[in-house]
């Protein structure tokens, strides 16, 4: 390999303004093999994107070095605080947690107990992701992160629930979709209130040369929009497709004499979706968004208009 010369490894290694480029970025990022790096390998690879960007000079590295240490850097690092964030909060940690958690909701939904108890571990987890990679740099207080949980949590369970009990009527096949329906439904509860301080007090916001410019609240709304758009989407294959390939499995004489093979095989399923689930629909919108100053709330677009050469548009990170 040739000797490193100076790279900008502030901005993602593929061109973020096409989905290919995105897709290709976080194809990387959500890798699950993320989640097998050491915490001496994660402290490693931030020892270096530290140095790098400090210009100081690093002996034999070279380019698919620097971007290998990046890539890892971003899987485990939360791009605002630059804080390591929890395991099962990582990005890579989503399809081997997901398939877990999916596969059990889809296998155990037809008695109550079954349905509040995944329904209630989902929301656990997606509350520890939402909280773990939200946008900006403030701490969400213990108080507020346990109301967000809670009406989450009761949302998800009393779709379930009702749901349940309505399609008792119906063909079994219409009973598999309820898991969906509830999963839906929570991500557009928990989503909003997890980051509805975002909502309140904004999110910072910055022009094309990373300078801030302040906290806009409308950033904020297009941020979580986009964020809830893509986890529905991303659930979307794994949720819809396996039931009907387990309603069909159902019928087969070697499910009926081993009826245990269900879970294992509707994980294994919501896994294989889930693994281009996920980079695909977090690709959907740019890491880095944007919003037209127009579009801002007056305060803050009058503030920026009175720059010198201000800015179109500004730029913010949406999350996650």
């Amino acid at each position: 390999m040739t000797q490193l010369g100076r790279i900008d490894i502030d901005h993602p290694r593929y061109d973020q303004s096409t989905f290919i480029g995105r897709a290709k970025h976080f194809l990387i990022t959500t890798n699950p093999l993320n989640v097998l790096a050491t915490e001496a390998e994660l402290d490693h690879a931030k020892s270096i994107v530290e140095r790098y960007r400090k210009k100081e000079d690093i002996p034999g590295l070279t380019e698919d070095e620097l971007w290998k240490a990046k890539q890892l850097y971003d899987s485990a690092f939360h791009p605002d605080t630059h804080e390591k964030m929890i395991l099962i909060g990582r990005m890579s940690a989503q399809v081997p947690m997901n398939m877990t958690i999916t596969g059990c909701m889809m296998t155990f939904y037809k008695t109550t107990p079954a349905v509040v108890f995944w329904q209630w571990f989902n929301q656990t987890f997606n509350a520890i992701v939402n909280y773990t990679n939200r946008s900006g740099d403030h701490p969400i207080p213990v108080k507020h992160l346990a109301l967000s949980y809670a009406l989450a949590t009761t949302g998800a369970v009393g779709t379930a629930l009702t749901i349940n009990n309505m399609v008792k009527k119906f063909p079994p096949l219409i009973g598999r979709f309820v898991p969906f329906t509830a999963v839906a439904a929570a991500n557009c509860i928990n989503i909003p209130c997890m980051r509805s301080r975002e909502l309140f007090n904004g999110i910072p916001i910055f022009d094309q040369n990373g300078n801030r410019l302040g906290e806009s609240t409308m950033a904020a709304k297009s941020a979580i929009t986009q964020v809830v758009v893509s986890r529905i989407l991303m659930a979307t294959p794994g949720m819809m497709i396996p039931p009907f390939i387990m309603n069909h499995l159902d019928k087969k004489s070697f499910m009926k004499r081993m009826p245990w093979l269900n879970a294992p095989i509707q994980v294994l399923l919501v896994g294989f979706f889930l693994v281009f689930a996920t980079p695909l629909c977090c690709a959907l919108f740019p890491q880095k968004s944007s919003l037209a100053v127009s579009h801002l709330e007056p305060s803050i677009r009058e503030k920026i208009q009175a720059l010198p050469d201000a800015p179109e548009r500004v730029f913010f990170n949406k999350g996650l």
